[in-house]
């Protein structure tokens, strides 16, 4: 299964923008975009100091770029997620981000059970969480309203999860979602609103971008 396996801080400095890739980190001084607030390359200073005007292609790759970014996605499964979102009634930009807000990695996430999505992917990747009971260890697997994410028994003995809930107490959760840290568990109680997703997605530059 193909990964990234760069440097992500290298994602933010192209966005412009920190996308907090790398969790708690990014809230440091060691940021690298703190030190480095410019596209990477050895042209990079050049293009911050001088500037052009987008084009709307240009807007439009920005955003899809993004999105893709943030939730850690490669281009295919990107577009697949797209041509779902298409097919479903509603807005398909608002479809698309709840589809990519349900993924079971991103709820992890959300729950506050890791401190980036990287690291929300890994945990599912090594089989730490069950889904209605059963094992789950695929990031991508769409998780449904009532749907009830445990870590499971075995997992609880590790130190990773044992100091998990004096860590996760500080993580605020979003309202469709439902945490209780004494069983380290969660629910999805109904779908993301588009107030409760990232403000600086932009989803119809993205569905512009596909339309084209």
């Amino acid at each position: 299964m193909a990964r990234y396996t760069d440097a992500v801080c290298r994602l933010c400095r192209r966005e412009g923008e920190k996308l907090f890739l790398k969790g708690e980190r990014c809230y440091t001084p060691k940021c690298a975009f703190e030190k480095r607030g410019y596209p990477p390359g050895v042209h990079g200073k050049m293009q911050s100091a001088r500037p052009g005007r987008e084009s709307d292609y240009a807007k439009q790759l920005r955003a899809k770029q993004k999105a893709r970014r943030v939730y850690g996605i490669f281009e295919r499964q990107f577009r697949r997620y797209y041509s779902q979102a298409s097919q479903m009634r509603g807005l398909t930009g608002m479809n698309l981000l709840q589809i990519l807000e349900t993924r079971l990695s991103n709820v992890v996430y959300r729950l506050g059970f890791a401190s980036s999505r990287a690291q929300a992917r890994q945990l599912v990747n090594h089989g730490h969480f069950l889904v209605n009971g059963q094992r789950a260890d695929i990031p991508s697997f769409g998780v449904k309203v009532d749907d009830v994410i445990t870590v499971r028994d075995t997992a609880k003995d590790s130190p990773y999860f044992k100091g998990l809930k004096e860590e996760a107490e500080g993580r605020t959760v979003p309202t469709w979602l439902a945490r209780d840290l004494n069983v380290l568990s969660g629910r999805m109680l109904r779908q993301p609103e588009r107030s409760e997703i990232d403000g600086n997605l932009d989803e119809q530059l993205i569905v512009e971008y596909y339309s084209r």
